[in-house]
């Protein structure tokens, strides 16, 4: 896995893009380093994590897939609300990100 901090612009970006303040928030209750401009999607991934969500029915991990808000991949619960893409919600100070978990459809009764 590459070093996270290769994964970030820096002020030596060719392109001239800046980072943004440092910021702390939490994903699922571990605190995260990231910096202001970035997406919650773009801190995880820097930080190492790649489980955003589990699927409804088969509980499989699911991560950043289209990174651009077309799927649901990168869905993540914010300050208790949510679901939103991790993918295009920028993260800010002190923000509490879970993985979204969506409760499992009822099982069909047996005749």
């Amino acid at each position: 896995m590459a070093d996270p901090a290769s994964l970030r612009v820096d002020d030596r970006d060719p392109r001239g893009l800046r980072r943004g303040r440092g910021v702390t928030f939490s994903f699922d209750g571990a605190s995260i380093d990231a910096f202001e401009g970035e997406t919650i999607g773009t801190a995880l991934l820097a930080g190492g994590t790649r489980a955003l969500r589990v699927t409804r029915v088969a509980g499989a991990p699911r991560g950043m897939f289209c990174a651009i808000g077309a799927c649901h991949d990168c869905l993540v619960t914010l300050d208790g609300a949510g679901p939103v893409r991790a993918c295009l919600t920028p993260v800010t100070e002190g923000a509490q990100v879970t993985t979204h978990r969506l409760v499992p459809p009822p099982s069909d009764p047996q005749p």
